[in-house]
C-alpha cells in the first residue's frame, strides 16, 4: 500500500488512497487538488525527497470546500479588576479525499 507525506497550510500529512482529511481552507481550486510528496513509502521502497519527490503527485477531490471546525473560546479574565473578555474563533477548513498516488 502506497503512502505519501503532503504539506499544505503550514503542516504535514501522512496519507493513503481513500484517506479522507480536514486541511487549512485551500483556494478555490473546483473538484480536483494535487501535490507535490515530500517522501512516498511503496512497500520496501522508500523515496525522499530533496524537498520534493520528483515525477511524483498525490491527487485528491474536494469533498467539501468550506467547513467551519467547532468554536474554541478564550477568556481574558483579571481578578477584582474588573477586567474580562471572551473570544472565540471557528477555524475554516477543506475536506479532500485521496484518490491517486503516482
Amino acid at each position: 500500500m502506497k503512502k505519501a507525506v503532503i504539506a499544505t497550510g503550514a503542516k504535514q500529512y501522512l496519507v493513503a488512497v481513500g484517506d479522507q482529511l480536514a486541511v487549512e481552507l485551500l483556494p478555490d481550486n473546483g473538484k480536483q487538488v494535487s501535490f507535490q510528496p515530500l517522501l512516498v513509502i511503496d512497500g520496501d521502497k522508500i523515496a525522499v525527497g530533496r524537498p520534493l519527490v520528483d515525477k511524483a503527485v498525490v491527487k485528491a477531490k474536494v469533498v467539501e470546500a468550506d467547513v467551519k471546525e467547532d468554536k474554541v473560546t478564550s477568556i481574558r479574565f483579571k481578578a477584582k479588576k474588573r477586567v474580562h473578555k471572551r473570544r472565540g474563533h471557528r477555524q475554516r477548513k477543506t475536506v479532500l479525499e485521496i484518490t491517486e498516488i503516482a
